[in-house]
């Protein structure tokens, strides 16, 4: 961990604007999540993300919950990012973690780095020196792979 930051990259042999379609489109969120927390999008989603969207997730690690996404950054085909908590009043103490998306056109395709920001969460101290920062790492490098993946072309 960097700081407040864990981050993962890899070449994906696809165009900045195939990965970038996959991670502003919420409902597809759940084909690529390393964790295997992303359920399903929320009805209200936009289709499109941009930047200042929200969106909202049912999540399941154990227990079925919510999560409240902002899109916080975007920058067409190069970069976006979101910041989630949990939904109701339980957010205003619980999350606030950012996922961000850069990528950065290579001969091969495309540069993706996913991290995992968590310098605005309310549970950063805990989240620094815990094993979580091992496993999200592990999960981030699954997400990246799923995308190769769902970026690929067809056969």
């Amino acid at each position: 961990m960097n700081g407040d930051v864990v981050s993962v990259e890899r070449v994906i042999p696809a165009g900045p604007a195939a990965v970038f379609a996959l991670l502003a489109d919420a409902s597809r969120h759940p084909e690529f999540d390393g964790s295997g927390t992303v359920q399903r999008v929320k009805a209200g989603a936009p289709q499109v993300l941009s930047l200042g969207a929200n969106f909202a997730m049912s999540m399941r690690m154990g227990l079925p919950y919510t999560s409240r996404s902002t899109v916080i950054e975007f920058e067409q085909d190069r970069r976006i990012a979101w910041q989630s908590t949990l939904a109701g009043f339980v957010g205003r103490f619980l999350g606030g973690r950012i996922w961000r998306y850069e990528l950065e056109p290579t001969g091969d395709g495309t540069r993706v780095r996913e991290s995992w920001d968590i310098s605005r969460d309310h549970q950063r101290i805990f989240l620094r020196h815990s094993k979580v920062t091992d496993a999200t790492r592990a999960n981030l490098e699954k997400s990246l792979a799923r995308l190769d993946e769902l970026t690929a072309p067809p056969a």
